[in-house]
């Protein structure tokens, strides 16, 4: 497998199979270091000496903290986990872990150690001016029982006031800050502990895969700068960390600083991580060859600067990547190398934000979980990942972070509900809380989880309700102000083109109504799929009424839309806002709208992922093919070409010249663009699940045939099987070949414009034709559609 796709095997994993246990109540205490002098200052520990008498090798230790914990029995680490016990909403939901531990126990005198530090629970979140602390809580703390086996209820320890603690090497660690670690301070005990407050109902079993280190990656090109620093370019962008290997006297210090980018002349350069320190300190003990890499943090980065004081020298330094999700459940290829590598920096944008939470960035004082952009991207998700327990427990935070007027937070876990007084009305956006139901369908496409579906729908009610509330009636009206109830990012960074002539953009009133009807309309789907037919009658109703007022509103007796742009367009035809009197006119119009950019793309982040589907579904393949292979700005190849390696968060992150655009909002690694990757496996390949037998159970094979992109070859290994399709195109002729795992079924569906079709040698009149498990080759004729036919003109006529 290539190197960048490469994950690694993990082991001591985490015993999350072990239910008895997970249901037994918790009798040991919360307990805190009183080592501990608050946020920022020096990492603490806790510690236990006891006896065990008898051993039964099938002992297991649950564990959770507040703060962020690492465990250590008899000097072993325990498991090799990342940043546990996770991040949750910690005042209602705290994840534990529970390890098997039986190998490094042994009879006689026995230590356990926990290392606890800030996290996510009272470091820095929060940007800005307004930077806010100790969110959850300001004291750091840790639970831990040790059983005999899973099935024992007595304990043989757990945490108590009678453990010891002291102060860690780890002088000063955060989420944004990095982590100064002074190898010289001794880990000894020098304080005792005491119970903290705390309610053992709110534990539960951790519900995702566990943040894991993946294989690292050597630098590929390293170079002195003018102060003496070492710049090492580790050839991708990522979410992880820098470890290194040093000799050298005790005093003396490595400081490393990371950035996504270098500027336009070559250099260092992280101005877009705005507060976020993201540096790694450690002061060398001097004895021998030291090795480190960091505990309870994180960075965002491709380029790692080192400045060495005193006398010392490394003799290896590596990029470590770490997630969430580490397996690649599928694969994209085609001629094309830039649509390949698109492909490839989804796939490690997904990574570097699905650290825990799926958050908008890896590397800014930000590092939040948006609720609009896992909206958008959550079934590229879970084509690129196993991403069902990642993103099911993602949902239960946005429930428990939900205000009691239904309004979902901007971000989950929401750290502006804890302390809202910088950030009021930090919640209610149409296209971000959306979330809260859209996610759990593509868990029920994609898996066939119907469970999540049944937990969710009170919430999704709630958020639907309180949508139509904003402005009393179908059409949402959403105010201008940030913070006021109802505000909404609409189509957020959608291109508005040159100042000097403008392109359209949808107005929030548009895009907050249209959003309005698409949830209340799944919310209807989902009620009926658990049965609660009189909610499925309201919400359905909800929806025919929100249909009718938007067209009322919306639509002018031409056909065009208020507001002529490409959002507007995308979204309506997508979920079926067109009167049919209306079709014709306004396909026009959607088509005026792609000739007025010139074949750019003109939509943000909500209007993004509709836009190729929708313009296929118009019956416009080639006109997709055309904005989707443009190379310009703003275009999804543009940002290849210009080197990423990871997804941006703007189109114009980096203009052609080198410039950088505005660093107060420029992340370099923002997965929500990405979402294309979905259309190109369900569209292009054209394998896609089947809502009325989710889970893969019936696979829609429905291709999409770009010549330019020929050969194309796809697959996932779904819940059901390996999924694979492939097509190549010679001349007027195409040969699709497709696969459909053991306990699956396929439907093809090839449009009218698709002749002379044979399925496996036998010629097929039909528009629909089912498969049976196993290889099928198909073959047709096809007539490539038309473009834009676009008629350049270079003229030096433009202002920016």
């Amino acid at each position: 497998m290539n190197r960048l796709l490469a994950g690694r095997k993990n082991v001591h994993d985490v015993l999350q199979e072990h239910a008895p246990m997970a249901s037994v109540k918790w009798t040991a205490e919360m307990v805190r270091p009183l080592s501990d002098k608050g946020v920022g200052t020096p990492a603490s520990f806790i510690q236990k000496r006891f006896e065990l008498d008898d051993l039964t090798g099938r002992e297991t230790l649950r564990i959770s903290a507040l703060g962020l914990y690492r465990c250590f029995i008899n000097g072993t680490r325990v498991g090799n986990d990342l940043l546990t016990p996770g991040w949750t909403a910690y005042d209602k939901r705290l994840s534990f872990q529970t390890y098997a531990v039986g190998d490094l126990l042994k009879a006689g005198e026995n230590e356990i150690t926990i290392w606890l530090a800030d996290g996510w629970m009272r470091s820095q979140m929060m940007w800005g001016k307004h930077p806010i602390y100790n969110v959850w809580g300001d004291k750091i703390a840790a639970i831990a029982e040790l059983r005999a086996s899973p099935e024992a209820i007595e304990l043989l320890l757990g945490t108590d006031a009678t453990w010891e603690s002291g102060e860690l090497p780890i002088r000063k660690s955060g989420i944004y800050f990095g982590e100064a670690y002074d190898a010289r301070h001794p880990i000894k005990v020098s304080a005792g502990t005491e119970p903290v407050a705390f309610d053992s109902k709110i534990l539960v079993p951790h519900e995702t895969t566990p943040v894991r280190e993946m294989e690292a990656i050597a630098p590929i090109k390293s170079w002195t700068d003018e102060a003496g620093r070492t710049i090492h370019d580790f050839g991708q962008n990522m979410g992880g960390y820098v470890a290194f290997t040093v000799r050298g006297e005790a005093g003396a210090r490595v400081v490393i600083d990371n950035a996504e980018i270098l500027d336009k002349d070559g250099n260092f350069y992280n101005v877009n991580y705005r507060t976020a320190e993201s540096t790694l300190d450690y002061t060398l003990s001097g004895q021998g060859e030291e090795q480190y890499r960091p505990h309870f943090t994180f960075q965002g980065f491709r380029y790692a600067r080192v400045a060495i004081t005193g006398n010392a020298q490394i003799t290896k330094i590596e990029a470590v990547p770490i997630s969430s999700v580490t397996e690649v459940k599928a694969e994209f290829t085609s001629a094309n190398p830039l649509v390949n590598r698109l492909v490839l920096n989804t796939l490690w944008s997904q990574r570097a934000n699905f650290i825990e939470v799926p958050t908008d960035c890896p590397q800014r004082d930000e590092r939040l979980g948006w609720t609009g952009d896992a909206q958008v991207f959550a079934g590229t998700a879970c084509y690129l990942a196993d991403a069902q327990g990642f993103l099911t427990k993602w949902i239960r935070d946005v429930m428990a972070d939900q205000r009691e007027d239904g309004a979902v937070p901007h971000v989950v876990p929401d750290p502006t509900r804890m302390q809202p007084e910088h950030y009021p009305g930090f919640y209610g956006s149409t296209g971000w809380g959306d979330a809260i139901a859209v996610v759990p369908w593509q868990l029920y496409l994609h898996y066939g989880d119907t469970a999540i579906l049944k937990e969710a729908l009170p919430a999704m009610v709630k958020w639907v309700d309180f949508v139509w509330s904003i402005s009393d009636g179908p059409i949402v009206s959403p105010p201008r102000q940030w913070g006021a109830r109802g505000f909404t990012f609409g189509d957020w960074l959608q291109p508005g083109g040159p100042s000097a002539k403008p392109l359209p953009t949808i107005g929030d009133d548009a895009a907050a109504t249209i959003y309005l009807h698409i949830t209340s309309a799944l919310v209807a789907r989902i009620a009926r799929l658990v049965g609660d037919e009189n909610l499925a009658s309201r919400m359905q109703d909800m929806a025919d009424a929100v249909k009718a007022a938007f067209a009322r509103e919306f639509i002018t007796p031409s056909g065009r839309l208020a507001y002529d742009d490409q959002t507007s367009y995308a979204l309506a035809f997508l979920h079926d806002l067109i009167p049919e009197e209306h079709q014709h006119a306004a396909k026009q119009y959607f088509k005026a709208t792609m000739l007025r950019s010139e074949g750019r793309i003109g939509t943000g982040f909500i209007g993004t992922p509709a836009l190729l589907p929708a313009l296929v579904k118009i019956g416009e393949p080639g006109i997709a093919a055309d904005v989707f292979l443009q190379e310009d700005v703003p275009g999804w190849l543009y940002q290849v070409r210009m080197g990423a390696t990871t997804i941006w968060e703007r189109w114009d992150a980096i203009q052609p010249d080198g410039t950088i655009y505005n660093p107060q909002m420029n992340s370099y690694n923002h997965y929500a663009y990405g979402a294309v990757t979905q259309w190109l496996l369900e569209g292009v390949a054209g394998f896609r699940p089947d809502p009325e037998a989710p889970g893969f159970e019936n696979i829609i094979f429905e291709p999409t045939i770009i010549p330019e992109l020929s050969p194309v070859e796809a697959h996932h290994h779904s819940p059901c099987g390996r999924i694979r399709a492939a097509w190549t195109v010679d001349g007027d002729k195409v040969r699709y070949e497709v696969e459909v795992p053991q306990g699956s079924c396929g439907l093809l569906r090839l449009p009218a414009a698709y002749r002379d079709v044979t399925v496996d040698g036998e010629s097929s009149t039909s528009g629909e034709l089912k498969l049976a498990p196993g290889q099928h080759v198909i073959t047709f004729s096809y007539s490539p559609p038309k473009g834009l036919e676009l008629n350049k003109v270079e003229i030096n006529a433009r202002t920016p």
